[in-house]
């Protein structure tokens, strides 16, 4: 958590008060979500909306796109997305369904991108965006083949049920977990969205037990049959690894 002594704990606190679905937030609303003083929002946003990070308009704030043009100078998630793209552009030219590029942050997946087509499932995930690792199928891979000291802390932690499907039983994940290991591939039923299934499978380092992200294939109940997938999966996950290894050389 931020520390809000500081100029910069405060505003990443203004900045970190939007969330997915907001597009303009009040000054009451930043002053509630924040919980700092009225006076201290409206300055530190002044000085936000001066550095291009916060936009005013007549409704309040909204992220500018300062944080977007800094977002695209990460340089490591720029150059794997760069070289990730042809693989999930042609994951997708192969089965017509949606296709992710994610990496773990703590005990999140962080969504790199995002591919769909006119007939995407609904789904929660959004490039930049973040789900818990046990109840997706990226998640899973890259819980994986993490160690087991972040293992232990998703297992052992407060695991949430976010549909009936979710699976929030600690020994059944770990032998998923294990399995994923064994198979090169982790599935998702129904686990973070009702009517959503999803397989993923892992890209790897050279000495193939070091994960870099993880690609999936999503698709709706009724649809979309994710073990027909598995080999689809797993070749572009393995060829972005192929090319990662010789850009790293």
């Amino acid at each position: 958590m931020e520390d809000r002594d500081t100029v910069l704990g405060k505003a990443l606190a203004i900045l970190r008060a939007f969330g997915p679905a907001d597009s303009v937030l009040p000054l009451a609303e930043l002053v509630r979500r924040t919980e700092l003083p009225k006076g201290t929002v409206h300055r530190v946003a002044g000085d936000l909306v001066h550095h291009r990070l916060l936009d005013k308009t007549a409704h309040g704030y909204r992220l500018s796109g300062g944080l977007f043009e800094l977002g695209l100078r990460a340089a490591t998630e720029r150059t794997l997305l760069e070289l990730a793209m042809p693989f999930l552009q042609d994951l997708y030219e192969r089965t017509h369904e949606t296709v992710h590029l994610g990496v773990r942050e703590g005990h999140e997946v962080v969504y790199i991108t995002k591919i769909g087509g006119h007939r995407q499932a609904k789904a929660p995930s959004r490039t930049g965006g973040r789900m818990p690792m046990h109840c997706t199928a990226l998640g899973k891979v890259l819980l994986a083949y993490a160690g087991e000291d972040e293992q232990a802390a998703v297992l052992t932690g407060p695991l949430e049920r976010r549909t009936p499907h979710t699976v929030i039983a600690p020994g059944i994940l770990r032998r998923q977990l294990a399995r994923t290991i064994e198979t090169g591939v982790a599935y998702e039923r129904e686990e973070s969205t009702p009517g959503l299934l999803c397989v993923a499978a892992p890209v790897l380092k050279p000495d193939g037990r070091t994960v870099v992200a993880a690609i999936s294939v999503t698709g709706p109940v009724g649809r979309f049959r994710p073990e027909s997938h598995e080999t689809a999966v797993r070749a572009a996950a393995a060829a972005l690894g192929s090319t990662l290894a010789r850009r790293g050389r």
